[in-house]
């Protein structure tokens, strides 16, 4: 991944993870391997259990301690009502700004 694309993940990250959670509760290894399904395979999974102790503490999910079979409980997230707000307005403001570089793409291309 080329540094160009590293520092667009940076601002876009949060909304990525917060639209896997809208689609069903995970844990940590299991949403880096959603992201690695969706083609972000280089991201580490450091970079995204940091980005849900992020998540945790601005209050955009819930978490509840599942027992795993193997080691201790796992964190599961669930996007709360507060996630979700920020998840639309996340959709909003990425559509707007999809929208204007689309224009600005084809414009340049004439």
């Amino acid at each position: 991944m080329g540094k160009q694309m590293t520092e667009m993940l940076k601002g876009t990250l949060e909304g990525i993870v917060l639209a896997i959670l809208s689609v069903r509760p995970a844990y940590g290894y299991e949403i880096t391997a959603r992201l690695r399904d969706q083609g972000f395979s280089d991201i580490a999974e450091g970079t995204v259990y940091a980005l849900l102790v992020r998540i945790e503490q601005k209050g955009f999910v819930d978490v509840e301690k599942v027992p795993s079979e193997k080691g201790p409980p796992r964190k599961v997230y669930s996007l709360n009502a507060s996630g979700r707000g920020f998840l639309e307005e996340f959709w909003t403001t990425w559509s707007f700004l999809a929208e204007r570089l689309e224009r600005l793409q084809v414009e340049g291309g004439k």
